[in-house]
């Protein structure tokens, strides 16, 4: 089965629909039931409210997962997922008061709360923790209303535009997907046209596409503005559970290791015979680039999870059996990859855009190691199965290693040195390029007014050139590229969270290559199922690792240095 089946959340629409009204009447009972109550009750009652609230938000998470699947399979259907939203927001408006009374609770109360809650504890202490962040009821429920027309509605418009572009190449009309993997062909006039009919068809949506990023920029210095944050980073922080000093660490850690970047790239251009590499020759093949079928990386996947656990190996056998991926581009389909963590009562939903490339292969990895936490999160209840950012990359990263080693030990030395190759530049998209991505992002939003195109291009420009250093020409038409990025739109600061999970997987990789942590398998599943009940502190802690600790960072840095001295070595012998 290559796309998805909805039916394990809804059989139809009709069904669909009689559970949407259900779920508001339910809603608007709550809020008669429990609004300007909270204080009264006693601890049973208010875990018995809890978990009712806890019921009503899942079903919000089953209704628009539905609606979006729908609209990320086919974006003309923008106008079905708009009227769901509407209709959530009416049960979300009539849950709207819990929260917000559950932290203005004197504080002896909501301890007491909190202590016999313990399960829910971390969830509770959590809310407590950002309540100065909160604002009255009425104005909340002002920006709920508004949210559907604000950010939520330009990702939309990005998401409808980057779907329906269609570049000319070769005689046809191809997808963002389909020019994008034209980079990784070994014929560079085949990269080079590529790269220019891309830049073309950005242009010409370039006043579009500019517009949305500004308008992302002024809502979200509005919101920081009303709720008090500090910066436009804040609120990432605080959902990820990560301080501002530990990201301004990892971030200084990486741009110290840029040269490690610069270094790879000179030895590519050296074995290519190029006197200048260009932006378009990135992921040029060293040597003859594999072709990967959708079901050859199905059974590399199935046989590296198995290596590492049955438990791995079950849960994506089930994906691919069950109807949990769609696999292959198709008109007005969105582009990308993601999983989709979906509820409990379901599964998770993966979204591919396969086009038989290597990297697909390992997309492929990522996305079902995604999917493997989250189906192992369900675990624990829905409010505690939202995970952080930093660690929800974790899984998915992890699951990339474990397929690289599988395939490396098949191959022979020539054909290793064109995997090493792609490996580390999977790495360095994964790591240092999304640290040239918030470095973008924090120029960008710390500018006061709208930016012109022209000069988005310039800090686009300026930060890649850091990373790339005196290895990779950039040129005039990559000056554009910051346009086609969906996590600029769709989730502002999104991208250090790859770069953190990078760096912790090299560190928790090697710890579980060395042999020294004897059950690392088992703490790694443990892990994994606890979601967000806990903090990503307190998971990764359990490995011996503080990821407060500045140094913690430079694990992961040598790990890197090691495979680019694996690669020097495998390439002389060539």
């Amino acid at each position: 089965m290559l796309e998805w089946n909805l039916s394990a959340l809804f059989k139809s629409e009709e069904k669909l629909e009689s559970f949407t009204c259900e779920s508001v009447r339910q809603a608007e009972e709550f809020r008669q039931k429990y609004e300007k109550k909270i204080a009264h009750l006693n601890k049973e009652e208010f875990l018995i409210s809890l978990k009712n609230y806890e019921n009503l938000n899942e079903n919000v998470a089953k209704i628009m997962t539905y609606a979006y699947l729908c609209f990320a399979k086919n974006t003309s259907n923008g106008d079905f997922y708009a009227r769901y939203e509407e209709k959530c927001k009416k049960i979300e408006e009539n849950l709207l008061f819990f929260e917000l009374e559950f932290c203005e609770l004197e504080t002896l109360k909501s301890s007491e709360f909190v202590e016999f809650c313990e399960s829910y504890a971390f969830y509770l202490n959590r809310l407590l923790k950002n309540k100065k962040f909160n604002l009255s009821q009425k104005e909340e429920r002002v920006l709920l209303y508004l949210s559907n027309t604000g950010a939520s509605a330009f990702s939309r418009l990005f998401d409808e535009s980057m779907s329906a572009l269609r570049i000319n190449f070769e005689g046809k009309k191809l997808s963002e997907e389909e020019i994008l993997s034209k980079l990784y062909h070994n014929d560079r006039r085949v990269r080079k046209k590529a790269a220019k009919n891309f830049t073309k068809a950005l242009k010409q949506n370039a006043s579009l596409l500019s517009f949305i990023l500004n308008m992302i920029k002024t809502e979200l210095k509005n919101i920081c503005h009303l709720r008090g944050y500090e910066n436009a980073e804040m609120p990432r922080h605080l959902s990820n559970q990560i301080s501002q000093k530990s990201v301004d660490a990892l971030i200084l850690s990486a741009e110290k290791s840029y040269h490690l970047v610069e270094d790879f790239y000179l030895i590519k251009k050296q074995i290519l015979g190029f006197k200048k590499l260009k932006d378009y020759d990135r992921y040029a093949p060293l040597g003859k680039e594999a072709n990967f079928s959708f079901e050859k990386s199905k059974e590399i996947i199935l046989k590296a999870f198995r290596n590492f656990s049955p438990e791995f190996e079950s849960i994506a056998k089930e994906a691919f059996e069950n109807g949990w991926i769609d696999v292959y581009p198709k008109e007005n389909k969105q582009g990308g990859a993601f999983s989709h963590s979906a509820t409990s009562a379901a599964h998770p939903f993966v979204l591919l855009n396969y086009t038989n490339q290597r990297r697909d292969l390992f997309t492929l990895a990522h996305e079902l190691g995604h999917s493997i936490h989250q189906k192992l999160s369900y675990k624990v209840s829905f409010l505690n199965q939202n995970t952080p950012l930093t660690t929800a990359e974790t899984a998915s990263v992890f699951a990339e290693m474990l397929v690289f080693d599988y395939v490396k030990d098949k191959l022979k030395n020539e054909e290793l040195i064109a995997l090493y190759a792609a490996k580390i530049e999977d790495i360095f998209a994964t790591l240092y390029r999304q640290i040239s991505f918030t470095c973008f992002e924090r120029r960008v939003h710390k500018e006061e007014n709208e930016l012109k195109k022209e000069q988005i291009d310039a800090i686009w420009m300026e930060e890649s050139a850091k990373m790339f250093g005196k290895s990779v020409k950039l040129t005039k038409n990559y000056a554009s590229w910051w346009s086609y990025i969906p996590h600029f739109v769709h989730s502002p600061f999104y991208c250090y969270a790859y770069s953190y999970a990078q760096l912790l997987v090299l560190a928790l990789y090697g710890l579980y290559k060395s042999g020294k942590c004897e059950n690392f398998k088992e703490l790694y599943i443990e892990m994994l199922s606890r979601g967000g009940s806990v903090s990503p502190k307190e998971l990764i802690g359990v490995f011996g690792f503080d990821v407060e600790d500045e140094n913690f960072w430079q694990f992961g840095i040598c790990e890197i240095e090691k495979l680019l001295k694996e690669f020097k070595i495998k390439a002389l012998k060539c």
